[in-house]
């Protein structure tokens, strides 16, 4: 049986949080760049990408998040990734994208940076 991915949106006052658990794949990718491109049109906050529970991400996730990324950046707000660790710190360590994104610890971490 393969490990479905699942994405949940919770609004805070001064971000949206969107926490992704299990894998990010060519297959669930897509499913995830919907929902961010639904939510981020006319999004007025910072964008934080939860990945505290996610367990892997493929290249294809990683697009998924340089367009979430553009896509926020066009509406002049920021993005925020947290929670990385296991083989995904990994990734997107050896990617470069620790360069690129400001990654937090936590969601509260994420949040007191606001």
């Amino acid at each position: 049986m393969v490990k479905k991915m699942k994405i949940n949106i919770n609004e805070h006052d001064k971000a949206l949080i969107v926490s992704v658990t299990g894998k990010m794949d060519v297959r669930t990718s897509p499913e995830l760049e919907q929902v961010i491109s639904a939510q981020v049109k006319g999004l007025d906050k910072t964008l934080i990408l939860d990945f505290e529970e996610l367990n892997y991400i493929s290249s294809a996730g990683l697009r998924v998040v340089l367009l979430a990324a553009k896509q926020i950046k066009a509406n002049r707000h920021e993005l925020l990734i947290s929670g990385l660790k296991g083989t995904v710190k990994d990734v997107f360590e050896l990617s470069g994208f620790y360069s690129i994104f400001k990654i937090t610890e936590t969601i509260d971490d994420a949040l007191s940076n606001l």
